[in-house]
């Protein structure tokens, strides 16, 4: 006679219910952030063989200024990326070495440098277009 109104799927696997602040977004977004940032992109691919000295990353990283390298530099000591070793001399000096951790960023990080190299025409090309196309 009449449709019957019960579900006749009620054996449904339980799914979790997400995180209402969605911690897990944030805690992700924020790692991502430091290391998708160009600087520190940078500094990773730099330190890959071996640990440097301040002054020397300044010299191999075109275009970064001290404090923005001082900064990098934090950051990534702070996530456990880089340590960072003084030695007592006069001056003293300082080294700055990829982790463990680090260490285990180089692969994606030499990927994500040699896909940048390789499509760097074509992602020109297409700003261009994009930019004519856009501009009045």
């Amino acid at each position: 006679m009449g449709t019957s109104l019960k579900p006749a799927h009620i054996d449904l696997p339980a799914s979790p219910r997400p995180d209402p602040n969605h911690a897990d977004c944030r805690g992700v977004a924020s790692i991502l952030a430091r290391v998708g940032d160009k600087w520190s992109v940078f500094v990773i691919m730099m330190l890959s063989d071996g640990p440097k000295r301040f002054n020397e990353l300044k010299r191999m990283i075109n275009g970064i200024s001290q404090r923005m390298l001082t900064l990098t530099l934090r950051g990534l000591e702070r996530d456990g990326l880089v340590t960072r070793t003084i030695f007592p001399t006069i001056p003293p000096r300082v080294d700055y070495e990829l982790t463990d951790l680090g260490r285990g960023l180089q692969q994606p990080v030499k990927a994500l440098g040699e896909w940048a190299i390789t499509h760097q025409q074509q992602i020109a090309a297409a700003r261009t277009r994009f930019d004519e196309r856009t501009t009045p």
